[in-house]
């Protein structure tokens, strides 16, 4: 197979992967909207729910493009710790949805996105190494989580 094909392959697979993840964690999330998160108490400063969808539209292609990005490069130490570091985020970012919206763990959930905010950073570093535009695509990310992580606090502290 030629590299030309072997790259679109790639950019399909790395596109596919945090899309239909982040897919199925919007199906767990639209379940939950109408019946429990819109009884919570809400911060002052929570967007409107049809705003999140879109976003995490954006971030999850900027995500994939520079996933993309690095795994086209020569197999190598740095790499494969950036892929690997990938695979560890998006598990992290794909459980917060099932803690905060399935399980309604507010606390729990607080606590995991701050792991996943870690992961993010730790693979922008490593991506960095390896191809620095993989990592300033994810600057949108991290700040949106960064977000995220405060309205999680918000409604954890305004709800317990």
């Amino acid at each position: 197979m030629s590299d030309r094909i072997t790259n679109i392959l790639k950019l399909i697979v790395a596109l596919v992967i945090p899309l239909g993840l982040g897919a199925l964690a919007g199906m767990v999330t639209s379940e939950a909207i109408p019946e429990w998160y819109a009884t919570l108490n809400r911060p002052s400063f929570s967007p409107p729910n049809w705003l999140f969808g879109p976003v995490w539209t954006i971030l999850y292609i900027l995500l994939g493009i520079s996933f993309f990005l690095v795994w086209k490069e020569a197999p190598g130490k740095n790499r494969n710790r950036a892929l690997l570091i990938f695979g560890v985020q998006m598990v992290l970012n794909f459980a917060w949805t099932f803690i905060f919206f399935y399980f309604k763990m507010l606390q729990l959930a607080l606590m995991e996105i701050l792991l996943l905010w870690l992961s993010i950073l730790v693979m922008m570093l490593w991506f960095y190494r390896v191809k620095p535009l993989a990592a300033y695509l994810n600057i949108p990310y991290i700040l949106w989580v960064t977000f995220a992580t405060v309205l999680n606090a918000g409604y954890y502290f305004l709800n317990s």
